[in-house]
Order: structure tokens, then C-alpha cells, then sequence
């Protein structure tokens, strides 16, 4: 019986140690790929209600792995993004086109679009800014 104790609590310690092996294995982020963009934000600056904006994000892939985006979006309804589909090999560049629809929309506004990527932090915040004024002045 004892035997039977002592060596159940030795196969419990090797599966503990294989799952910190596994752990090490899952952590290692060296191979993950990497979002490097010109900017992060953009200002459209002053603009009329009722305009629709857009902008293209330049990002590059400096990461030891293909960038593949799962998902892009903004924080609101007037805010898309558009991104590739396709994945990014190391060291290609791509770009996330953005376009904000100012209708309904007045004063300071700032959105953003979250993206989703197999990169380290899983997501990636980018961000555009305007100040909207009324149709009948600018």
C-alpha cells in the first residue's frame, strides 16, 4: 500500500512538471508576429458634419512569423475598418483602411478600431479624431 501511495504522488509531480513544460512551450513569443505602424492616430481636423472621412493605417510585419488579422473594429456603428484577409509575410508592409461617417455627429469626436491578430497582446488599438462642425458653418 505504501508503495502504491508514493509512487501515485511521483506521477502527479511528472505531469506538473510537463505542464510547466507546456507553459514555457504556449509563453514563447518570439516566433509570434509583430504590428509596427507608422502612427497610431490620426486627426482629420476640422470637418462638416455630414462628411465621410478615411485614412489608411501603414503598418509593417516586423515579427518572425506571418500576421494574420482575425478582425477589425471600431467603436461605433460610423467607424470601419477594412484590412487584409490575406496573411502578411515577415517584413511586408499592409495598410487598414479607415473611413468615419460624420453624419449625426458634432464637437470633438475621437473612435477607435480595435484589431485582432496573432500577435503577443492579441489586440491593437488604433485611433481617429476630428472636430466636426454643423453643415451651415465651418
Amino acid at each position: 500500500m505504501c508503495l502504491f501511495v508514493v509512487s501515485c504522488q511521483n506521477s502527479n509531480k511528472n505531469n506538473q512538471g510537463n505542464d510547466n513544460a507546456n507553459q514555457s512551450v504556449n509563453t514563447d513569443t518570439s516566433k509570434l508576429a509583430v504590428f509596427y505602424f507608422e502612427e497610431e492616430e490620426h486627426d482629420f481636423g476640422k470637418v462638416t458634419e455630414g462628411e465621410k472621412v478615411s485614412f489608411s493605417f501603414k503598418f509593417k510585419n516586423t515579427g518572425a512569423s506571418d500576421l494574420i488579422i482575425t478582425d477589425a473594429k471600431g467603436s461605433c456603428g460610423c467607424t470601419v475598418a477594412d484590412y487584409p484577409k490575406d496573411p502578411i509575410a515577415p517584413n511586408k508592409e499592409g495598410f487598414i483602411n479607415v473611413t468615419f461617417n460624420t453624419e449625426g455627429k458634432k464637437g470633438f469626436q475621437s473612435k477607435s478600431i480595435t484589431l485582432r491578430a496573432n500577435i503577443k497582446e492579441e489586440v491593437k488599438a488604433l485611433k481617429v479624431k476630428a472636430q466636426i462642425y454643423p453643415k451651415e458653418e465651418k
